[in-house]
């Protein structure tokens, strides 16, 4: 599936203008009258971002945002808001929103937001992606590779690993190279540099 804006907003007319708006500006959407709508046709994990109008019928946009975190559903949400609706909107920030846009909003500056919104979600995606690799990588560890590791993270020098883990220095050596091996690196300072990016 192609990057998708999920429009949800109880006004016909407003859904077409956003169809309309995206679509010509070679962004794929989809759009919704109710928070209901999207959470039933949503597949979780489709690449995009949710442009989300506070005031819906039902489950309120707010509602929504909650609904969707505690179901660590990771997708950048822009709110559309009206004037009475700064409070809330400012609310919706603090709760995870990316940006919100003010009504009535001009078309270029609209555009930008929701593009900046895709290019978030495939960053974040991509951080993703890289962590489950990681751990994939560490799962792969052997207990004592796993033991040697964490020494060799700490700039521990391999006779010192030896005496702590009570095994020869040459066993020290196999383990550190399969480590590496294993963690895709080639160098202590890259693999610390790794452990860095994703503590545990």
């Amino acid at each position: 599936m192609p990057p998708t804006a999920y429009v949800v907003d109880d006004d016909e007319s407003i859904r077409t203008l956003w169809r309309w708006l995206l679509e010509s500006n070679g962004i794929a959407v989809q759009t919704f009258a109710t928070a209901k709508e999207f959470i039933d046709a949503y597949r979780h994990g489709g690449p995009g971002c949710l442009v989300l109008d506070l005031r819906l019928p039902g489950m309120s946009g707010l509602e929504l945002q909650e609904y969707l975190r505690q179901r660590e559903v990771a997708i950048p949400i822009v709110f559309v808001t009206g004037h009475g609706d700064v409070p809330s909107a400012v609310h919706a920030i603090k709760g995870g929103a990316v940006d919100f846009i003010q009504k009535p909003f001009g078309y270029k500056e609209v555009v930008q937001i929701i593009r900046r919104a895709l290019e978030r979600d495939a960053q974040l995606r991509e951080r993703r992606a890289r962590r489950s690799e990681y751990e994939e990588r560490v799962a792969t560890l052997s207990d004592r590779e796993r033991e040697v590791m964490l020494r060799v993270i700490e700039g521990k020098l391999n006779k010192v690993i030896a005496d702590e883990l009570e095994i020869s220095v040459k066993t020290v050596e196999f383990h550190r190279a399969k480590v590496m091996e294993k963690m895709g690196v080639s160098s202590v300072a890259a693999l610390v540099q790794l452990r860095m990016q994703y503590p545990e």
